[in-house]
């Protein structure tokens, strides 16, 4: 049986939360940081499955998650449920983001859904996922060998002052 299901940003605010199962708002509160704490700090290339959190039931569920670019979409679930089917359906839900978005129905040919989620499969899986994309950034940044750093920024009628900034 499904207990919770937890959708939130790498930030760890909620973006979808329903719970089957009563639980107190302020507990509520606490099972959602204390998940998000534990599939947060996983790296990627692990497992997908993990033992619910202390406050949501212990060692008797299972916490089975999916990390899509800013989003984590997380099910908390007995072990009746199936891993694999659960994981099946965290992949629907983000198919459906590729379908419907704001309300509006962006694309019905199969192919061309399954051609972007595939895309977006490789892309994440070539650029290590956008976790790595800020130290990508930096890197980028300090190997630019800028001779100095810019004092002012032109571009047709617009003048930026940069503020002085200290080295990396």
């Amino acid at each position: 049986m499904i207990k919770a299901i937890l959708i939130f940003n790498n930030h760890g605010k909620p973006r979808l939360i329903r719970f089957y199962q009563y639980f107190a708002e302020d507990m509520q509160q606490q099972i959602i940081r204390e998940t998000f704490h534990l599939v947060s700090k996983r790296d990627d290339n692990v497992c997908n499955f993990l033992e619910g959190g202390s406050l949501i039931g212990g060692s008797d569920y299972k916490l089975i998650y999916r990390h899509y670019a800013t989003l984590y979409f997380v099910f908390c679930v007995d072990s009746s449920e199936s891993e694999l089917g659960i994981l099946d359906l965290i992949q629907v839900h983000y198919i459906l983001q590729e379908v419907v978005m704001g309300g509006m129905v962006l694309e019905t040919n199969m192919n061309e859904i399954t051609t972007q989620v595939d895309v977006q499969n490789r892309m994440e899986k070539s650029e290590g996922g956008l976790s790595a994309a800020p130290a990508r950034a930096v890197s980028a940044v300090k190997n630019m060998n800028l001779p100095e750093i810019p004092r002012n920024i032109n571009i047709g009628d617009i003048n930026i002052k940069v503020p002085s900034l200290s080295p990396f």
